[in-house]
């Protein structure tokens, strides 16, 4: 744990060295604010205490930036070579793997919690449904998590970062938007199943508040899935070099 630890300070380190995060929050603050409070169906046109604008917004902001956090995980390592350095000193490819994917989550987090301000805000103008909201920023922790499983298999597959984000987003859109369409598109047994890959289908429970196992092991499901082929794949193309 302690080697995982140090990783996950040192990639975490370098998004702050290298200013990517600075500009991730500072851009999904922008974003996720404009829309929440100022443009189309804000929190003042809908007229409810309610953090629901929010958490759709962040649904599709950070698929979108995901994929560019996670693209270098492994590909430039990959490519500069400092993967095999990392290799030799007795780290394991599960350690690599999850030191990195702990290290994108908490950048992640730490974007989410700078939008704490809104719930305080919404809580002063109404009633609010606090366990919608802590479903909603529980379901967008999840969803990020899942996301980032799947970007960083997608750098382990590739030394070409833009590649990788690339790949990220086409796994990505099948759970993000394909698997929903081909549940309405389909009924009965198949369509319950792309229903159940689809990845708005349990954010949107957890966003009403609704903590249900069955989203639970889905979201374990992904995120423990996209770490496994990270490191078999991770661990192939040391085995090759």
């Amino acid at each position: 744990m302690n080697k995982i630890w140090i990783i996950t300070r040192r990639e975490l380190s370098s998004f702050f060295d290298s200013l990517i995060a600075y500009v991730l929050i500072v851009i999904f603050l922008g974003l996720s604010g404009f829309f929440t409070w100022l443009f189309g169906n804000n929190v003042f046109v809908i007229g409810q205490a309610s953090l629901q604008v929010f958490f759709q917004i962040g649904f599709w902001t950070l698929f979108f930036f995901i994929p560019a956090l996670t693209m270098k995980m492994l590909a430039e390592e990959t490519k500069s070579g400092t993967i095999e350095l990392l290799s030799t000193k007795a780290v394991t490819d599960w350690q690599i793997v999850t030191g990195k994917f702990l290290a994108c989550l908490l950048l992640v987090m730490i974007a989410l919690v700078a939008t704490l301000p809104y719930y305080v805000t919404v809580s002063r103008l109404g009633s609010v449904d606090h366990g919608a909201i802590i479903g909603g920023y529980l379901g967008l922790v999840f969803l990020s998590a899942g996301y980032i499983s799947i970007g960083i298999f997608a750098s382990s597959i590739t030394n070409n970062q833009i590649v990788a984000f690339l790949i990220a987003l086409l796994i990505g859109i099948f759970f993000q938007l394909l698997f929903d369409m081909l549940g309405f598109q389909f009924r009965g047994g198949l369509g319950s199943v792309f229903n159940y890959l689809s990845m708005r289908t349990h954010f949107d429970s957890l966003s009403r508040g609704v903590i249900d196992s069955r989203d639970l092991v889905y979201f374990a499901s992904v995120i423990l899935g996209g770490l496994t082929v990270s490191q078999a794949m991770l661990s192939k193309r040391n085995w090759y070099s």
